[in-house]
């Protein structure tokens, strides 16, 4: 059977797994081969089994309508992280792309060898669920946030408690680094962002302007703008140096669940309550398109390395791929089992992370074209 093939029937739906209180999104393609029909569903696993026929096999389904939806197995299935007793809420590659964290519901902060999976360590400190992680740029430091309202620094090496960071007056929900590493922002229910002194863990600022909880900051390459995403479904921009509110992007119908800048500074990406992603002109603030695709709400987005790919994550157990530039939605990564809640590209654009309620992270080959480009 080809590697991609063309459905004439494509079916998506919600299974009830009673045995296991979940529902989880099920795919169901009827696909020509030759004189026989063969039926494709993807089951809870994320593989693909088709009858009659291989028991399992990866393919890439041309559905009505254009959208290609990648159905994993065997060795094109993605390497599954397993070792968190809770929901994983957030994943983050170190800068040289060897080292992957992730944030649970567990408590816990986890370092992973990114390249073979084993676990390194655990970070233990936090009393309560683990929203956010993030690593310095120079890879020697993880943040983390917390619903403990505190920020923790960590060394990445040892696994030493660094610092702990209390400010906030309600639940952390994010953490990002300035680029230059010698800021740290965190977002929180309080409605607030705040920047500390990476270095000795000072409040540098406080930035108030959200009317209900930052679920999400950014910094733009250049260290000079913060992005931040609101509860109150809005997008703010802030200068970093003197905290003045510069833009406040309006569009989305619920809950911004998380922004970010593209690589070259250029364009937000921001994913909502409302099943959407949008991009918006970083300078100018105008919405450049909206992304349709997700049937429930966007979690996380994120650029690829070179700016030219968009991943999202949602409530509805998948990860999509986007087309940056043009919008056009490039494949769909069904695998976990319950909300896909963070993703992270790896430095090298080869590797997708992605964290979900199901307790696991997936770990996600991208193909690299010949002379550079993803090929998806």
């Amino acid at each position: 059977m080809d590697p991609a093939v063309s459905a004439t029937h494509c079916a998506e739906a919600k299974v009830s797994r009673p045995d296991m209180s979940l529902e989880y999104t099920a795919f169901q393609f009827t696909i020509p081969s030759g004189n026989t029909t063969i039926s494709v569903v993807v089951h809870l696993s994320g593989i693909c089994r088709a009858m009659p026929g291989d028991d399992a096999l990866p393919v890439t389904v041309k559905c009505p309508g254009g959208e290609d939806k990648f159905m994993p197995s065997g060795d094109e299935a993605p390497r599954t992280l397993a070792g968190h007793s809770g929901g994983v809420n957030s994943v983050a590659f170190s800068h040289d792309g060897t080292t992957l964290a992730s944030g649970s519901s567990d408590k816990i902060v986890r370092l992973w060898d990114a390249r073979t999976g084993k676990a390194l360590r655990t970070l233990a400190g936090h009393s309560r669920t683990v929203e956010a992680v993030a690593f310095s740029p120079d890879g020697s430091t993880v943040a983390s946030g917390s619903d403990d309202k505190t920020v923790r620094l960590w060394d990445a090496r040892t696994g030493e408690a660094l610092r702990t960071l209390a400010g906030h007056s309600w639940p952390v929900d994010a953490v990002a680094f300035s680029h230059d590493g010698t800021t740290l922002a965190s977002g929180s229910n309080d409605k607030t962002v705040k920047l500390w002194d990476a270095r000795t863990g000072e409040v540098l600022r406080t930035l108030a302007g959200h009317s209900d909880w930052v679920t999400s900051v950014a910094f733009s390459p250049d260290g000079r703008t913060v992005v931040s995403g609101s509860g109150d479904t809005t997008v703010k921009l802030w200068d970093a140096r003197t905290g003045e509110v510069l833009r406040t992007l309006a569009g989305h119908s619920g809950d911004v669940y998380s922004v970010v800048f593209s690589p070259d500074g250029s364009t937000i990406a921001s994913g909502s309550a409302d099943n959407t992603v949008k991009l918006w002109d970083a300078r100018t603030g105008e919405l450049l398109r909206t992304l349709v695709g997700h049937t429930e709400d966007v979690n996380s987005v994120a650029f690829s390395p070179d700016g030219n790919t968009l991943a999202s994550d949602s409530k509805d157990y998948t990860v999509r791929l986007w087309d940056a530039r043009t919008g056009e939605a490039l494949r769909t990564l069904a695998g976990h089992s319950g909300s896909v809640m963070s993703i992270a590209f790896s430095p090298d654009g080869r590797t997708l992370a992605s964290g979900s309620r199901d307790k696991t992270v997936m770990l996600w080959d991208m193909p690299i074209k010949e002379g550079g480009g993803r090929n998806l």
